[in-house]
C-alpha cells in the first residue's frame, strides 16, 4: 500500500506544473520528439529537459531513443492508477453526500411534522 501511495504521490506532483500538464496534453494527440515538445515554450533545452525527466521518472511518459532523436509517448498505465484513485474517491465523497442528503431530508420532514 506504501508503494501505491508514493506512485501516486509522484503522479499527481508531477501533475502540479504547468508545464508538465501541457505536455501531456501535446502527448495525448500522439507520440511527439523532444523538439516539438519544447517548442511553445520559452525556456532553455535543459530547463525543459527536467521536465521531460519528472514525467518519465513519475512513469507519465515514455521515451525511446532513436538515433539523435528522443521521442515520448504517453504511458497509460499512470492514468489508469490515478483514475482508479480518482473513482475510490469519487465514490466515498459520494456515499458521504448521499447520507447528508438523507439526513437533512428526515430532518425536514420531521421538522414539517411538529
Amino acid at each position: 500500500m506504501e508503494q501505491y501511495q508514493e506512485q501516486l504521490n509522484g503522479l499527481f506532483q508531477a501533475l502540479a506544473d504547468p508545464t508538465r500538464r501541457a505536455v501531456l496534453g501535446r502527448l495525448s494527440r500522439g507520440p511527439a520528439s523532444i523538439s516539438e515538445l519544447a517548442e511553445p515554450f520559452e525556456m532553455a533545452l535543459p530547463s525543459f529537459m527536467k521536465h521531460i525527466r519528472s514525467l518519465e521518472e513519475s512513469g507519465w511518459i515514455q521515451t525511446r531513443k532513436d538515433g539523435r532523436i528522443r521521442t515520448c509517448s504517453i504511458e497509460t498505465q499512470a492514468f489508469a492508477a490515478a483514475d482508479a484513485w480518482l473513482s475510490a474517491q469519487r465514490a466515498i465523497w459520494e456515499a458521504r453526500t448521499d447520507r447528508l442528503e438523507q439526513f437533512v431530508v428526515a430532518r425536514t420532514k420531521k421538522e414539517k411534522r411538529r
